[in-house]
């Protein structure tokens, strides 16, 4: 990054909790109550949050339909001095979630920006799932058609190291048939609501994770963790 000059507000990138809410620094919690203003993925999530830990700071919507000109007002405003906090629904910011964009503003506009690390899920899942974490490969989120999808499962068949993919409960039994078509029976870590009350895991073979859940109803987002190739 360029040098920082003038009377510049800074650009704080907050871990907020993944589902547990006590899952939070306190320079987190810190930094939430000292800026200017909170920018938020979803401003109804993040005022539990605030309110929580009793922080009173002004929010402000930044979502990935709004993000091309929230990000602007939100240069203007650094510029006017004002330290603003990027926090997403849960995890780190830029993570699968809105943000580079604005990042990526502040460096052209010579900008400080800050991380304050905490939770991510995908640390978390891959942990849990034992396969180790040695060599691994955060996708996100596959495309939402089978065809794009079942192409990009292509591409991640030759990946040596453990997969880590987000999951929409609404896909889940189409990408997994997809996955074991595509990459074999491989073994597998699935995880839901994790840190919270009713966290779910399950291990096993992607054809038996098929059979466990072709008659349940899941909800929530997903992560799921495929063992190596090796």
């Amino acid at each position: 990054m360029g040098s920082w000059h003038g009377n510049v507000g800074k650009l704080y990138l907050c871990s907020t909790p993944i589902g547990n809410l006590e899952d939070i620094t306190l320079r987190a919690i810190d930094t939430l109550r000292k800026v200017s203003l909170v920018a938020a993925e979803d401003t109804r999530k993040a005022k539990v949050l605030l309110d929580r830990y009793n922080i009173s700071t002004t929010l402000t919507s930044y979502h990935k339909f709004n993000e091309n000109k929230k990000s602007h007002f939100l240069i203007t405003k650094l510029k006017e001095g004002q330290d603003i906090a990027l926090i997403s629904n849960a995890g780190t910011p830029g993570i699968s979630d809105p943000g580079m964009k604005l990042i990526n503003l502040c460096r052209e506009n010579k900008i400080e920006v800050e991380m304050i690390p905490g939770a991510c899920s995908l640390i978390v899942a891959l942990v849990l799932s034992g396969f180790g974490g040695e060599h691994f490969f955060f996708e996100g989120f596959l495309p939402h058609t089978g065809k794009m999808r079942r192409r990009r499962l292509k591409y991640l068949s030759s990946i040596k190291g453990n997969i880590i993919i987000f999951l929409s409960p609404h896909r889940l039994l189409a990408t997994l048939k997809d996955a074991v078509e595509i990459l074999g029976n491989r073994d597998v870590f699935l995880a839901r609501e994790l840190t919270k009350i009713y966290e779910e895991k399950w291990w096993g073979s992607l054809e038996s994770l098929i059979q466990r859940i072709e008659t349940k109803s899941l909800k929530g987002e997903m992560i799921l963790v495929i063992d190596n190739n090796d």
